[in-house]
């Protein structure tokens, strides 16, 4: 049996900090690319996890707001001369507050409905982009090439995503300390029961998809700026949606750093296998996380909580099974 103390693993997860943070100058250009890579879905994990694993809504159309935010960069920085950094600002408040707007309405749906309504949400935007002027089209949109060359773009890069997954840690951890996120488990655990205590949920359920709105807006405008290119078939996918949520919850849901650990998980093996196996990819990473999935019901974080051994990660499996 592995076991590690509280500061353990403070020791662990500072050192492993430090690494990131002095990574662009021990690493080459593709390792720094997939951490970039990494660390940008860390940042759309975390914040589906405020709707998802705090409020208990399957948001899987959650990827409108990230080709929202792109193409609000991509818009604003190529035909009205923006800077990136206020063409950011405005795509993370205008997703957030779009999905106020949607949101009252919208989620008052539950289930499967509420999946269905934010998929139509995400094709009617896709449709929208790819029949307006000024998006470019189905071609696209080709934004301003970062200054400096392809260097000072992978460090800016680099750094900048890796502030983005901080403050969305940072901002998760002050919510679940918070009065409101107390609303919000309260309403994951039973809708009804926090309508009789007082909490009316609609208004939290739309403060919590706005933050998430917020994070996967700001995500998708770096995205573009950083790729310098964007189209609606690329802006507006379903299955990143559908990995997101997917790291969560090998994570481990409704926990500050299960969405980061899954991330990281998912992209290095997902990397790891596409360079090893291309024609089974699909096939050997998804029986991969099916394994996870069985050993580990609850996510990473609750196995790390419990420590690790062979009788707790059967424990797990009985457990799932019940």
């Amino acid at each position: 049996m592995v076991k590690v103390s509280r500061k353990g693993w403070l020791l662990i997860g500072g050192g492993f900090c430090l690494f990131l943070l002095l990574a662009p100058f021990l690493l080459r250009g593709y390792w720094i690319r997939l951490l970039t890579n990494m660390f940008m879905f860390g940042i759309l994990a975390e914040s589906v996890n405020i709707i998802a694993g705090y409020c208990g809504y399957l948001a899987l159309g959650n990827m409108l707001f990230f080709g929202l935010g792109a193409y609000i960069v991509a818009v604003l920085m190529t035909k009205f001369a923006f800077s990136f950094a206020l063409a950011l600002i405005i795509a993370g408040l205008g997703a957030s507050l779009f999905s106020a707007i949607v949101g009252l309405p919208i989620l008052r749906l539950k289930g499967q409905y509420f999946i269905m309504a934010t998929m139509a949400l995400m094709e009617l935007l896709r449709a929208i982009t790819n029949n307006i002027p000024i998006t470019g089209g189905g071609q696209g949109i080709t934004l301003p090439i970062f200054p400096g060359g392809a260097a000072a773009a992978n460090f800016f890069f680099y750094y900048f995503m890796f502030g983005l997954m901080v403050f969305a840690i940072l901002c998760t951890f002050y919510i679940s300390k918070s009065r409101l996120g107390y609303a919000f488990r309260a309403i994951r655990f039973d809708e009804d029961a926090a309508s009789v205590m007082g909490i009316n949920p609609t208004p939290y359920k739309t403060i919590a998809w706005a933050i998430s709105a917020f994070f996967t807006g700001l995500t998708g405008g770096t995205y573009a700026y950083w790729m310098s290119y964007i189209d609606p078939g690329e802006a507006y996918q379903i299955m990143p949606s559908i990995k997101m949520y997917l790291m969560m919850v090998l994570g481990g849901r409704g926990t500050v750093l299960g969405p980061i650990t899954g991330a990281f998980f998912i992209e290095f093996i997902s990397e790891l296998v596409w360079g090893k196996f291309l024609e089974l990819h699909f096939l050997i990473l998804g029986l991969i996380l099916v394994l996870v999935v069985i050993f580990t019901p609850k996510g990473f974080m609750d196995l790390l909580r419990r420590g690790l051994s062979f009788s707790k990660l059967m424990a797990g499996v009985k457990e799932n099974r019940v």
